[in-house]
């Protein structure tokens, strides 16, 4: 399982809210263009396109004169879609991983089970509301649609910092770098399915 034609995709979503478009590549190398109006949410996802090597695109519209959390949460539900649909049966993938990612003062720790099973444990906790515009609690609100839309395991652990930015830095950083590892394929069980069930569907 290596040919990184066979681990593409795009997913297009539209509703009243928000017009979105997402394509990934999971064997990719980092590349990404990323365009949803929403800066500090364009700067993450760069992180997290950049650190777990997936090529991703991303353009957004949305009901910004509302605020970001449509937007938000309706890429993370795209950009799910997209990893998932690439995924296919999920063959020949090391299927978990696990990390601590230190920036500046701040230390998290992000854990992954691609399992077909969508779930979010989220201990992160934000000491200021907003970083610039953007509201601190969208980002779990992203980490859950995009774990509830790829089937993923994710659990996301804030162990300490005090600087807003960091943490959400670290949680995507953390997050890329995992996915990163259990996206690869493994050379042991290329084409098999790592599961005793056969399957990783759910």
């Amino acid at each position: 399982m290596a040919a990184s034609t066979e681990r593409r995709a795009e997913v297009s979503r539209k509703t009243g809210e928000t017009d979105v478009m997402v394509s990934v590549d999971l064997d990719g190398e980092g590349r990404y263009e990323i365009a949803t109006g929403v800066g500090f949410f364009d700067h993450m996802l760069e992180q997290l396109a950049r650190h777990s090597l997936v090529d991703m695109t991303v353009k957004a519209s949305g009901d910004l004169h509302v605020d970001d959390h449509h937007t938000v949460e309706d890429c993370g539900i795209a950009i799910g879609q997209a990893i998932a649909k690439a995924l296919g049966e999920r063959r020949g993938i090391v299927r978990y991983a696990s990390l601590d990612l230190a920036m500046d003062e701040t230390l998290t720790r992000a854990a992954v089970d691609v399992s077909g099973r969508p779930f979010l444990v989220w201990q992160v906790a934000f000491p200021a509301p907003k970083i610039g515009t953007f509201d601190t609690e969208l980002v779990r609100e992203f980490f859950h649609a995009l774990a509830q839309n790829a089937g993923i395991t994710l659990h996301v652990t804030n162990l300490y910092g005090a600087n807003s930015h960091h943490i959400a830095e670290t949680c995507f950083k953390a997050v890329a770098r995992v996915l990163r590892a259990a996206l690869s394929a493994d050379p042991r069980q290329s084409g098999v399915v790592p599961s005793t069930k056969g399957t990783l569907s759910g």
